[in-house]
């Protein structure tokens, strides 16, 4: 289905083109005509699938129609940068419209409070917050949103993860009952499932590819021994023609690690971690988009926090904790139907992890030989170390799983 099927406003319709968007995905082809018929929408869908255009583009066609003078849409988003990205993509959507925007987030200075407080209360259509920043302002009178007509939660399920289902009920309190609620969430627990049932009515409901990652990724894995982490890597980044490469570490600390002996090997690196200041955080992304930055490290903020096309390669060099963070995490490569590659060193402790991951995709990722100067890799063996933590003391331990050939 093409965007010109949608009937947007002319002024929309002109950025379109000018972006060169003319085909809408899957998502945005179910939950336009939902939204444009003022609809409360539920709605899940993995990563990379363009569901931000999907609830931004009918809302900026109805602020282009009717004009308001008030405060029209908020939208709430997890992290800073994933605010900021929204903000971002308004103002390249809305580029030839009169629709303005804010991004509301802390970790700025008294600066960028004035900044934010002042844009508000001049009038602004679209803000675009984090929980904890909106909060304050609504607490200081700052935002009247006593006539919203759209709320948005997006990444609803890492906002819950986060700790902020209180907040954002909270948020809630201050807007009007008569009102349009959007909820998109990259999986749908049961908590999820209450949030919904509490704040939105008779909501149309969209599932697309639930807890699967894009086909266009290939995803791979090394069995590794700890101390073969670090020196894998680098011969993966020395010998590979990535131009866009994101690493994920389990810790702010292993990434700062990371950085500096990286560096150290001649990459062109940056660790990326709630340490840094805003402004820093915000010139590290905007090299690496601008390809700048080859590589970036950082943690799982990273995972739901950055909008970047053309990334060719994701290394998780720490397996992640949860199965669905694995979802998030190589979702960065192989955006909008491209294609990308997906790494994953699992260590001894890992390996129940990894298990699972294969588990919830339903598929199992082919492990590869290390190169042969690193030596021999441990087995993979996920499921004799998911019985043996399991099995009840005194009896013997369960016989040892067979080794693939390919470990």
């Amino acid at each position: 289905m093409k965007f010109n099927e949608f009937n947007f406003n002319e002024t929309l319709l002109e950025g379109l083109d000018a972006m060169g968007y003319e085909k809408a995905t899957p998502i945005q082809e179910q939950a336009i005509p939902a939204i444009l018929a003022n609809k409360d929408l539920i709605a899940c869908a993995q990563t990379g699938t363009g569901k931000t255009a999907a609830y931004l583009l009918p809302i900026l066609h109805k602020i282009a129609e009717q004009q308001s003078s008030h405060i029209d849409t908020l939208i709430i988003a997890p992290t800073r940068e994933l605010a900021i990205q929204i903000d971002q993509q308004v103002e390249a959507f809305a580029y030839f419209t009169n629709t303005s925007s804010i991004a509301v987030y802390g970790g700025g200075d008294g600066m960028a409070w004035e900044q934010q407080k002042k844009a508000i209360t001049k009038g602004v259509d679209i803000i675009i917050a984090t929980p904890g920043r909106l909060i304050s302002m609504l607490g200081s009178n700052t935002a009247d949103l006593s006539k919203l007509k759209h709320l948005v939660l997006d990444e609803a399920d890492r906002m819950l993860d986060m700790g902020f289902s209180d907040d954002i009920l909270r948020i809630i309190s201050y807007l009007p009952k008569n009102r349009q609620t959007v909820l998109f969430s990259a999986t749908m627990p049961p908590k999820i499932r209450m949030l919904a049932n509490k704040i939105l009515v008779n909501p149309e409901q969209i599932n697309i590819a639930i807890s699967k990652p894009a086909e266009g990724i290939l995803q791979q894995a090394y069995v590794v021994y700890d101390n073969q982490k670090l020196p894998l890597l680098k011969q993966i980044l020395k010998q590979g023609d990535y131009k866009s490469v994101i690493i994920f570490a389990s810790t702010k600390e292993s990434a700062k690690k990371l950085e500096i002996d990286l560096r150290q090997a001649g990459v062109q690196i940056k660790s990326f971690h709630s340490d840094l200041e805003q402004n820093v955080r915000e010139e590290i992304m905007r090299q690496f988009k601008n390809r700048q930055l080859q590589v970036l490290i950082g943690t799982d903020i990273l995972s739901r926090g950055i909008d970047v096309d053309g990334i060719s390669l994701v290394i998780n060099y720490d397996t992640p904790n949860d199965p669905e963070d694995y979802i998030h995490r190589v979702g960065r490569t192989a955006r909008a139907e491209s294609t990308g590659t997906a790494i994953t060193f699992i260590n001894e402790k890992d390996q129940k992890k990894f298990f699972d991951i294969e588990s919830l995709i339903g598929n199992e990722i082919p492990k590869l030989t290390l190169p042969e100067a690193l030596g021999t890799s441990p087995a993979y063996e996920p499921e004799r170390k998911r019985n043996t933590f399991d099995k009840p003391k005194g009896k013997k331990p369960f016989h040892k799983a067979k080794r693939p050939n390919n470990a």
